[in-house]
């Protein structure tokens, strides 16, 4: 039995709907998963952990601060560990940025971070326009439009691919029982 900590971080819920199924298919496979929010516990030590699952929702663009400061700060731990990192963001349901080597986002992630993950994906997440605020209903909207997405402000759609999703589970697990 391998011991997972996943730590994410999450906008809107979808990082951490990832981050769910993703610990039902390592508990299934009969591994432990601890998951833990980077915004209720900064300072996790990944220590005692045989391996770390880190989620990394996209708002505007940018990981959350709160990501990239954990990376820093347990980077020796990490490089150490066997741990993966996963990307969720819009951009990704586009063909062409949906994988980790194409997704300018987790790109300009990797750079900044002093980290290399063992291996790294990229979700689609969802656009759920009822329940932002007015502002950043407005601002995903106005990009929505310039990179030909939906725009009707009443529009929910999930562009996470559940099965993607399942497929890196596994590789978890392949990873997880082959060490």
């Amino acid at each position: 039995m391998t011991r997972f900590l996943t730590v994410y971080s999450t906008t809107d819920g979808q990082c951490l709907k990832i981050c769910e199924r993703l610990r039902d298919r390592l508990e299934q496979a009969g591994h432990a998963v601890t998951l833990v929010s980077i915004a209720d516990d900064p300072g996790v030590d990944p220590a005692p952990y045989d391996r770390v699952v880190i989620g990394a929702s996209i708002r505007y663009g940018r990981h959350s601060p709160l990501i990239l400061a954990y990376i820093k700060r347990y980077a020796a731990v990490l490089k150490a560990k066997r741990g993966v990192l996963f990307s969720v963001n819009l951009v990704a349901r586009k063909p062409g940025k949906d994988q980790p080597a194409t997704n300018p986002y987790l790109k300009r992630f990797l750079r900044k971070i002093p980290w290399q993950p063992e291996f790294c994906a990229v979700f689609a997440g969802r656009l759920d326009y009822p329940r932002y605020g007015a502002l950043d209903r407005w601002l995903i909207r106005m990009i929505m439009w310039v990179t030909g997405g939906p725009t009707d402000p009443s529009a929910v759609v999930e562009f996470t691919d559940w099965d993607q999703v399942d497929a890196f589970a596994r590789r978890l697990v392949a990873a997880a029982d082959a060490s």
